[in-house]
């Protein structure tokens, strides 16, 4: 429309009022077709390419009421502009709530058509900024969409080419006969799989803003099993998770901590055994927080003193909870070790 000329339709079952209507806005530049009863108008408006209706009250079936009753469910409707030869404001207000821009009262004088093609300019105004904001808000709408297909493909590339790289690194481990060496790469290799695991799931949903952590703590605990399977431990892992939606920029740290806390435990908590449980637990706290925890029953550590081992992955514990605007809390009462980490959504 802001390319070609207005197109108006007049709907009036008197020809000769019509025919000036028509002279008049030809005059200012329209197009303009007439219709004299509601059905030749209706049908004329489903054509297209109608962009206001000058719609009569009275009608020879009906009024113009009730054509605009039958135009509500049209697709990029025309704007109407209601003309009335009476003077009762119920029929201009119960035109308006049906949707017409304006009215204009009706009469043979000179005024009326003075006052129409007003009218009618105000409503093709009107119509225009509709029309480009809904195309706008189309544009938006498909630029959003080629957005996160897009974005859907990253996150497939990275999750793949980040399971390429865990794959090596245990090629790599498996070549090696130093039993250290093995075991610190195992872990490099669970480290890379816990971040590759949320782009699984962001190019897997429909919002890639967020992670439902539940799905995600579920599959990565399954990966941890598994990892620890081929290496002859038969630790079990429980997973009791809130589902929330945990912003994709903070699902990265959690699994990394998690696969850290739960990968201690099985190395330290139950370090002559080869099975114990691990549980991981998540939910919502007060406000805006949450609480992530894990918890085994080994020999129980509070957190204080020199860790067992490099002490690398309880670093890396701390880096990730830093990131999170967090500090970890280790808890030993009695029998095992709770640590935990509280975070803001």
């Amino acid at each position: 429309m802001p390319n070609r000329t207005p197109h108006v339709l007049y709907v009036d079952d008197d020809p000769g009022l019509a025919r000036l209507v028509q002279k008049a806005l030809e005059r200012l530049g329209y197009i303009v077709d007439v219709a004299a009863n509601g059905e030749d108008g209706l049908a004329r408006i489903k054509q297209g390419g109608i962009d206001v209706v000058a719609l009569d009250h009275y009608l020879p079936t009906g009024t113009g009421l009730d054509v605009l009753a039958q135009m509500q469910d049209m697709a990029d409707r025309p704007a109407v502009v209601y003309v009335t030869a009476t003077v009762e404001t119920a029929v201009a207000i119960a035109a308006l709530k049906a949707g017409a821009a304006d009215y204009v009262l009706k009469s043979v004088s000179e005024d009326f058509l003075e006052l129409l093609c007003t009218a009618v300019g105000h409503a093709v105004a009107v119509i225009r900024l509709n029309r480009a904001k809904a195309q706008a808000e189309l544009d938006v709408r498909e630029a959003r969409d080629r957005a996160e297909v897009l974005l859907g493909e990253v996150n497939h590339r990275v999750a793949n080419s980040l399971a390429m790289v865990a794959a090596l690194v245990g090629l790599q481990a498996n070549a090696l006969d130093n039993d250290e060496a093995k075991n610190a790469l195992a872990e490099t290799q669970a480290r890379i799989q816990a971040i590759a695991g949320v782009h699984r799931h962001l190019y897997t949903t429909d919002d890639v803003r967020s992670v439902q952590i539940s799905d995600y703590l579920h599959s990565l605990a399954s990966e941890l099993e598994a990892t620890m399977r081929a290496s002859g431990n038969v630790s079990h892992i429980e997973v009791s998770a809130e589902n929330i939606a945990i912003p994709t920029e903070k699902a990265a740290s959690i699994g990394v901590i998690v696969t850290e806390l739960v990968t201690n435990a099985i190395k330290y908590a139950y370090a002559d055994q080869t099975h114990g449980n691990v549980r991981i637990m998540i939910a919502r706290g007060e406000g805006q927080l949450v609480e992530l925890s894990v918890e085994d029953d080994g020999i129980g550590w509070d957190g204080t003193g020199k860790p067992q081992g490099t002490g690398l992955g309880s670093r890396i514990v701390k880096a990730m909870a830093h990131g999170l605007g967090a500090t970890v809390a280790y808890r030993s009462e009695g029998v095992g070790t709770r640590a935990s980490v509280q975070f803001s959504t």
